[in-house]
């Protein structure tokens, strides 16, 4: 069994290989912490020009990862399921500070 560091999935390009297309690095991830297990990985897709604007997450579901490799990681999501794949982003609330 080889393990793998979320900070060294981070830095690998999520690949769509029914497209090819290079979907972004994963973000977030989400756990079930019943189990253990990984239950789903959140890529950033930038829609926004020079960081302004939309910015939206896919949300891969564990069953949708077919490898993850040295460099990449390959997934297989249909168009149809990119779409229903995507939320919204929330930006982070900025939290004044009071002396």
């Amino acid at each position: 069994m080889k393990f793998i560091s979320t900070a060294d999935l981070r830095e690998k390009d999520v690949i769509n290989l029914c497209d090819g297309v290079r979907l972004g690095c994963p973000t977030d991830f989400e756990l079930d912490v019943s189990c253990g297990r990984l239950v789903s990985v959140a890529v950033a897709c930038d829609d926004s020009l020079f960081g302004f604007g939309k910015r939206d997450e896919i949300i891969i579901p564990w069953d949708k990862i077919k490898c993850i490799g040295e460099d990449a990681i390959l997934v297989r999501l249909e168009a149809s399921e990119l779409q229903c794949c995507t939320r919204e982003k929330k930006k982070k609330k900025k939290v004044s500070q009071k002396m």
